[in-house]
């Protein structure tokens, strides 16, 4: 999906009518504090960082599909190579995506560092899947061992390079994924307890 067709989860006029008190406002602008560093990351540098970020991963795309086309189908090394490299853009991209386009759960706003452990730890889950055999990826061909031992190889170098950030940025695993899926957890057993105690309310109302 190109940058430009995403809409944000959270645009500047919904910010604006908001009443969640998680979401505050100062002279930089609307900013919220994270789940795990407590720090705060601000909705407008959040959103230009996926925007620049996806309009990289797009450019990174088109270089390998050349690349790839162009590329002898003897040289098999070089053609995984590539591949490898285009799933791991590909895979960013659509949790750039996903992130950008929600809008329901903050858990998705962080700092950049640690979406590149989020992106870290997707990559790696998806090439264990991908060396199981539980997924299908177009850029597979149909003796995957070589693109996934590429991936396994440079999915870290690839990501540092395409993230422009210094290996350090790698240190602290901070396992979002898993934080995220507790938070949403945590919200939709809140809703269900608030629909029974609405639902008891007018139950009362009617009887009385």
């Amino acid at each position: 999906m190109e940058t430009r067709a995403m809409e944000r989860g959270f645009p500047q006029e919904r910010l604006v009518n908001q009443s969640e008190p998680r979401i505050k406002q100062d002279k930089r602008g609307y900013y919220i504090h994270t789940l795990s560093e407590n720090i705060k990351v601000y909705f407008e540098e959040y959103y230009q960082f996926m925007e620049l970020l996806a309009a990289k991963c797009h450019l990174e795309n088109s270089r390998l599909d050349s690349q790839i086309k162009d590329c002898d189908p003897r040289r098999a090394e070089t053609l995984s190579y590539y591949r490898a490299r285009k799933i791991i853009a590909e895979l960013i991209l659509r949790t750039i995506t996903s992130f950008y386009t929600d809008k329901t759960n903050l858990g998705v706003f962080m700092t950049p560092w640690c979406f590149g452990t989020v992106l870290l730890e997707k990559i790696e889950i998806h090439r264990d899947r991908l060396s199981r055999g539980e997924v299908q990826d177009d850029n597979i061909p149909e003796y995957p061992y070589d693109v996934v031992r590429y991936i396994d190889e440079i999915h870290k170098t690839v990501l540092l390079e395409i993230l422009e950030f210094p290996p350090e940025a790698f240190k602290m695993r901070w396992q979002y994924t898993e934080l995220i899926n507790r938070y949403s957890t945590v919200l939709s057993n809140i809703t269900a307890s608030l629909q029974s105690i609405l639902m008891t309310v007018r139950s009362y109302g009617t009887q009385a």
